[in-house]
């Protein structure tokens, strides 16, 4: 009698844990505007920026994951992901931001910091409070021969050379400076606010010049009319 051959085992990859997003709306925000900004920025390069995402980093076993807040990987394509498996995509990331609050800090500051350092290897890790609650409420490291190192400050920033700009505060919240040409990103809500001014601009203009062209077409209507006059006189 043949044995029969049986298959192995699918090895199932969770998506979520059903907690939420972030603890609070100022968490949520400062995540989602970090990200959007980033996929701006990177628009026309090979660069995947992306957060809140399970990343399994040992395969075969869901439950070597983490799920940073923030996280940047150059390199590699952009495209939809609904989790980040490293040895498929070829290399963990370079960046990653953590977005902290006194539940949470003792785990930035601690594991995930040393699986960081020690087991994926990022070049550089973040971990900013928005709501200042903790010590510190703001603070980088680079790695430099396997080992973090913590950033300067330099003019209240801290700089990021994976990414080429620089992280601070910017009217209250952590804002990304570009320091080649000296200006701040614009956050999520201000690209809105700028576009929406464009289109009125836009709106005006067209508005103004549709004015004019009746005003110009009803004076030329005006004129050949008075000169029609005249020659029946």
């Amino acid at each position: 009698m043949q044995n029969k051959i049986q298959s192995a085992p699918t090895i199932f990859y969770p998506e979520s844990d059903g907690k939420p997003m972030a603890e609070t709306e100022i968490h949520r925000d400062l995540m989602i505007d970090f990200i959007q900004t980033l996929q701006d920025y990177y628009i026309n390069e090979d660069v995947c920026v992306s957060g809140n995402m399970f990343m399994y980093y040992e395969e075969g076993n869901p439950r070597k994951s983490v799920a940073p807040d923030v996280f940047v990987v150059c390199g590699i394509e952009k495209k939809q992901r609904r989790i980040y498996r490293i040895w498929e995509e070829g290399q963990p990331p370079d960046f990653i931001l953590e977005v902290a609050s006194p539940s949470t800090f003792n785990d930035d500051i601690g594991p995930k910091k040393d699986l960081y350092e020690s087991v994926l290897k990022v070049k550089e890790y973040f971990i900013y409070d928005p709501l200042g609650q903790v010590v510190p409420s703001f603070i980088g490291y680079r790695l430099i021969d396997g080992v973090y190192q913590e950033i300067d400050f330099v003019e209240e920033r801290l700089r990021s050379n994976v990414l080429g700009l620089e992280l601070g505060e910017y009217m209250g919240e952590l804002r990304l400076y570009e320091p080649t040409l000296s200006y701040w990103l614009k956050s999520r809500i201000e690209r809105i606010e700028d576009a929406e001014t464009r289109v009125q601009i836009e709106t005006t203009a067209r508005q103004v010049a549709e004015k004019r062209l009746d005003n110009a077409e009803q004076a030329l209507a005006e004129a050949l009319a008075e000169i029609e006059r005249l020659n029946k006189d």
